[in-house]
């Protein structure tokens, strides 16, 4: 990935952590991240990577952005001096909810086998 990408994958990162912050209504408990923005080598389009907690506000947050997405896209376009300007798609990192998952099959199986134990004395 050359220079270029990176620079812009990091400005539009910070503008638009930025213009959700301002612009975006959240639900109250709920916290919003971007997480990275990886745009194509041709500036066409550009991935915004979110965070969402709790997981379970991820409805009404998407539904938020997608109603949204048009001023936020013309807000973002106002910052940029790249051309073409890229058009936003927003995707869910659900690394933290998979994290979730693993860690709750970990403590099981730990469970299980501490019962196990257990038995054998």
């Amino acid at each position: 990935m050359s220079q270029r990408i990176l620079r812009i994958n990091s400005l539009i990162q910070q503008e638009i952590s930025k213009i959700l912050a301002k612009e975006l209504e959240i639900p109250d408990g709920s916290m919003l991240t971007v997480i990275r923005a990886e745009t194509t080598p041709d500036l066409r389009e550009v991935k915004i990577w979110l965070s969402i907690f709790p997981f379970e506000k991820k409805k009404k947050i998407l539904q938020n952005l997608k109603k949204n997405k048009g001023k936020i896209q013309f807000l973002l376009n106002k910052k940029l001096t790249t051309h073409p300007l890229p058009k936003i798609n927003f995707e869910i990192d659900d690394t933290e909810k998979e994290a979730e998952k693993i860690d709750e099959l970990l403590n099981k199986i730990d469970q299980k086998l501490e019962t196990e134990f257990t038995n054998l004395k």
